[in-house]
């Protein structure tokens, strides 16, 4: 349940409170007519009916460039709604995320930034020295810091909504992250050559459907706890474990001079990246995570069909890559 908060021009009170007697809002209030001529409305809104509602106002309030809307949380009601009201929402609603609430949340995780690239710095040495030292608890702290989840999960979530300009914020994030950690790691394999037989690197030098299962069951996972505000914790470790501990291990081995163990590493880390943002994909589409208008969503089908393309040709090669590796190796 969320409250919005809609300031719009005095007139257009009557028709906001129509919308919240049509959508059946639990509870709805408005204040005076402040001096610029606006006023504020209340609604307090089940998760099942939010997204109509405010896809209903900003269909009103298109035109208006003074008009704000303002989602806020709610911690607690009292008195409780009626069970059965509640019972409808829960089954009607596909999650208690909005699109709008979406957009803030993978929008801000995947900024290419300071913070971000300290991020990925700080958890891949960590992950770097857990890997050398064969020391599970390590890298599982690694994990829990889980930089490349935001980027990965914008890109899947960008293209729900046809949204160049995020498509692309994420793909610099993501390859800016990814290249950040190889670096690094290749300069750690330069320092610290002698560790290949530890063997937290060398499960990750290899690939079989059991990782590909791991990381679609991680993409799938992390939009689950976004659209449904889940907690993220276990997604972040989950995610962490199909993307970081590969790429430090691919740029290890390759500053070590193994080529043929960063080949294995390098392909593991890139099916996991396909699987994740497939998985991910799919996932939004189950949530019906979708653009408002026509417009939007024809430019969304688009994106859609071109990423879901593209993303599956390029597994069908990273399988049959993966085949013939292990017949070489057999």
């Amino acid at each position: 349940m969320r409250v919005i908060e809609v300031v719009a021009d005095a007139g257009h009170l009557a028709t906001l409170t129509g919308i919240a007697e049509q959508h059946q809002v639990t509870d709805f209030w408005h204040g005076a007519t402040g001096e610029d001529g606006r006023i504020a409305l209340r609604m307090l809104v089940d998760d099942g009916i939010r997204q109509k509602v405010i896809d209903t106002i900003q269909n009103v309030l298109a035109t208006s460039e003074t008009a704000r809307i303002i989602i806020l949380p709610v911690e607690a009601v009292l008195p409780r709604p009626d069970d059965e009201n509640d019972a409808e929402s829960k089954k009607t609603g596909n999650g208690t995320q909005t699109r709008e609430e979406l957009y803030n949340q993978i929008e801000r995780d995947a900024r290419l930034d300071s913070n971000f690239l300290l991020m990925v710095f700080l958890s891949t040495i960590v992950a770097s020295i857990g890997l050398i030292e064969n020391n599970v608890a390590v890298v599982v702290g690694a994990m829990v810091i889980a930089p490349l989840l935001g980027p990965n999960i914008s890109l899947a979530f960008a293209t729900s909504l046809g949204d160049g300009k995020l498509m692309w914020q994420s793909l610099k994030t993501n390859l800016a992250g990814l290249g950040l950690a190889t670096l690094m790691a290749v300069a750690i394999g330069l320092v610290w050559p002698g560790y290949i037989n530890s063997h937290e690197l060398m499960v990750r030098t290899d690939v079989g459907l059991d990782g590909v299962l791991l990381a679609l069951a991680s993409g799938a996972a992390a939009v689950l706890s976004l659209t449904t505000g889940l907690s993220s914790a276990l997604v972040g470790v989950m995610v962490a474990v199909a993307i970081l501990p590969p790429t430090a291990t691919m740029g290890m081995m390759l500053g070590s001079g193994r080529i043929d163990l960063a080949l294995g590493a390098g392909l593991l880390l890139a099916v996991n990246v396909v699987c994740i943002n497939i998985s991910a994909k799919l996932m939004f589409m189950l949530k019906g995570v979708k653009p408002r208008t026509w417009l939007e969503k024809r430019k969304a089908r688009q994106s859609v069909t071109v990423y879901i393309f593209i993303w599956f040709a390029t597994l069908a090669i990273l399988l049959v890559a993966i085949m013939l590796r292990d017949h070489l190796i057999g």
